[in-house]
Protein backbone atom coordinates (compact mmCIF):
# COMPACT_ATOMS: atom_id res chain seq x y z
CA UNK A 1 0.00 0.00 0.00
CA UNK A 2 1.63 3.52 -1.22
CA UNK A 3 -0.36 6.02 1.08
CA UNK A 4 -0.63 9.42 -0.36
CA UNK A 5 2.38 9.94 -2.33
CA UNK A 6 1.09 12.04 -5.58
CA UNK A 7 2.84 10.58 -8.82
CA UNK A 8 6.09 12.29 -9.19
CA UNK A 9 6.41 13.05 -5.21
CA UNK A 10 9.03 10.81 -4.67
CA UNK A 11 11.16 12.02 -7.79
CA UNK A 12 10.97 15.65 -5.99
CA UNK A 13 11.82 16.83 -2.65
CA UNK A 14 9.98 15.92 0.68
CA UNK A 15 10.04 18.70 2.41
CA UNK A 16 10.47 18.53 5.95
CA UNK A 17 7.56 18.65 8.37
CA UNK A 18 5.96 21.84 10.39
CA UNK A 19 6.09 23.35 13.24
CA UNK A 20 3.04 21.56 14.18
CA UNK A 21 0.91 19.16 12.72
CA UNK A 22 -1.91 21.46 10.52
CA UNK A 23 -5.55 21.76 12.15
CA UNK A 24 -6.84 18.97 10.86
CA UNK A 25 -4.31 16.37 11.17
CA UNK A 26 -5.71 12.94 11.30
CA UNK A 27 -3.52 12.47 13.83
CA UNK A 28 -4.18 15.37 16.54
CA UNK A 29 -6.26 14.83 19.26
CA UNK A 30 -8.11 17.90 19.28
CA UNK A 31 -9.66 17.74 15.27
CA UNK A 32 -13.16 16.08 15.38
CA UNK A 33 -13.55 12.58 14.10
CA UNK A 34 -15.34 12.51 10.02
CA UNK A 35 -12.80 14.99 8.82
CA UNK A 36 -11.25 12.99 5.86
CA UNK A 37 -12.76 9.96 3.98
CA UNK A 38 -12.03 6.67 5.32
CA UNK A 39 -9.95 5.89 2.37
CA UNK A 40 -7.56 8.54 4.35
CA UNK A 41 -7.94 7.29 7.86
CA UNK A 42 -7.16 3.79 6.43
CA UNK A 43 -3.94 4.58 5.38
CA UNK A 44 -2.51 5.21 9.12
CA UNK A 45 -2.31 1.72 10.78
CA UNK A 46 -0.17 0.28 8.15
CA UNK A 47 2.69 2.41 9.41
CA UNK A 48 2.74 0.85 13.02
CA UNK A 49 3.63 -2.33 11.46
CA UNK A 50 7.36 -3.88 11.29
CA UNK A 51 9.19 -1.95 8.97
CA UNK A 52 9.49 -4.25 6.31
CA UNK A 53 5.56 -4.41 6.21
CA UNK A 54 5.03 -0.75 6.18
CA UNK A 55 3.68 1.51 3.21
CA UNK A 56 6.73 2.68 0.95
CA UNK A 57 5.57 6.33 0.40
CA UNK A 58 5.88 9.38 2.83
CA UNK A 59 2.71 10.14 3.94
CA UNK A 60 2.33 14.11 3.22
CA UNK A 61 0.36 16.45 4.89
CA UNK A 62 -3.31 16.42 3.46
CA UNK A 63 -2.49 20.93 3.26
CA UNK A 64 0.46 21.23 2.39
CA UNK A 65 2.03 20.17 -0.97
CA UNK A 66 5.40 18.11 -0.64
CA UNK A 67 5.61 18.52 3.39
CA UNK A 68 5.64 15.30 4.94
CA UNK A 69 3.02 15.09 7.52
CA UNK A 70 4.30 16.05 10.54
CA UNK A 71 1.70 14.03 12.57
CA UNK A 72 2.63 11.21 10.82
CA UNK A 73 6.31 12.59 11.62
CA UNK A 74 5.77 12.71 15.49
CA UNK A 75 3.62 9.37 15.91
CA UNK A 76 5.88 6.87 14.28
CA UNK A 77 9.49 6.03 15.11
CA UNK A 78 11.28 7.64 11.85
CA UNK A 79 14.41 5.67 12.57
CA UNK A 80 12.57 2.95 11.46
CA UNK A 81 10.20 4.21 8.73
CA UNK A 82 10.86 2.50 5.44
CA UNK A 83 8.89 5.26 3.62
CA UNK A 84 11.35 7.60 5.25
CA UNK A 85 14.48 5.40 4.58
CA UNK A 86 12.90 4.70 0.81
CA UNK A 87 12.87 8.42 0.58
CA UNK A 88 16.30 9.03 1.27
CA UNK A 89 17.83 6.93 -0.89
CA UNK A 90 16.31 8.17 -3.71
CA UNK A 91 17.13 11.29 -2.53
CA UNK A 92 14.62 13.31 -1.96
CA UNK A 93 14.90 13.99 1.73
CA UNK A 94 17.55 16.71 2.19
CA UNK A 95 16.97 17.24 5.68
CA UNK A 96 16.96 13.78 7.60
CA UNK A 97 17.62 15.29 11.29
CA UNK A 98 14.30 17.26 10.51
CA UNK A 99 12.47 13.81 10.65
CA UNK A 100 14.19 12.15 12.82
CA UNK A 101 14.49 14.70 15.50
CA UNK A 102 11.29 15.62 15.24
CA UNK A 103 9.00 16.70 18.22
CA UNK A 104 6.02 18.60 19.32
CA UNK A 105 3.83 19.79 22.40
CA UNK A 106 0.64 19.46 20.28
CA UNK A 107 -1.73 16.37 21.50
CA UNK A 108 -1.27 13.50 19.17
CA UNK A 109 -2.63 9.69 18.90
CA UNK A 110 -0.54 7.28 19.89
CA UNK A 111 -0.82 5.15 16.50
CA UNK A 112 -2.29 5.35 13.26
CA UNK A 113 -4.20 2.54 14.66
CA UNK A 114 -5.75 5.23 17.57
CA UNK A 115 -6.11 8.15 14.80
CA UNK A 116 -7.90 6.15 12.18
CA UNK A 117 -10.18 4.53 15.06
CA UNK A 118 -11.04 7.88 15.65
CA UNK A 119 -11.92 9.30 12.87
CA UNK A 120 -13.50 6.77 11.06
CA UNK A 121 -15.89 7.11 14.41
CA UNK A 122 -17.62 10.45 12.73
CA UNK A 123 -17.52 9.54 8.90
CA UNK A 124 -21.04 8.44 8.70
CA UNK A 125 -22.45 11.36 10.45
CA UNK A 126 -19.49 13.97 11.35
CA UNK A 127 -20.80 16.74 14.30
CA UNK A 128 -21.23 20.25 13.41
CA UNK A 129 -17.31 20.79 14.46
CA UNK A 130 -16.21 18.10 11.92
CA UNK A 131 -18.45 19.85 9.27
CA UNK A 132 -16.87 23.28 10.49
CA UNK A 133 -13.46 21.80 9.15
CA UNK A 134 -14.27 20.34 6.69
CA UNK A 135 -16.30 23.24 5.17
CA UNK A 136 -12.61 25.52 5.82
CA UNK A 137 -10.62 22.52 4.19
CA UNK A 138 -12.78 23.18 1.28
CA UNK A 139 -11.94 26.34 1.08
CA UNK A 140 -7.98 25.48 0.62
CA UNK A 141 -7.19 25.67 -2.94
CA UNK A 142 -5.37 22.22 -2.58
CA UNK A 143 -8.79 20.34 -1.11
CA UNK A 144 -10.98 22.33 -3.53
CA UNK A 145 -9.19 21.56 -6.61
CA UNK A 146 -9.28 17.72 -5.35
CA UNK A 147 -12.61 17.79 -4.78
CA UNK A 148 -12.93 19.26 -8.26
CA UNK A 149 -11.25 16.21 -9.59
CA UNK A 150 -13.24 13.73 -8.24
CA UNK A 151 -16.67 14.95 -8.94
CA UNK A 152 -15.65 15.44 -12.45
CA UNK A 153 -14.51 11.38 -11.94
CA UNK A 154 -18.18 10.96 -11.61
CA UNK A 155 -17.09 8.92 -8.40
Amino acid sequence: MNARVPRGAEASCVRPPAAHPCGSCPYRRDVPAGVWAVEEYEKLPPYDAETTHQPTGVFLCHQQNGRACAGWVAVHDMGHSLALRLAVARGSVDDLAAFIDYSTTTPLWGSGREAAEHGIAGVKEPDESACRVIAKLGRTPRVADAMERYERSGS
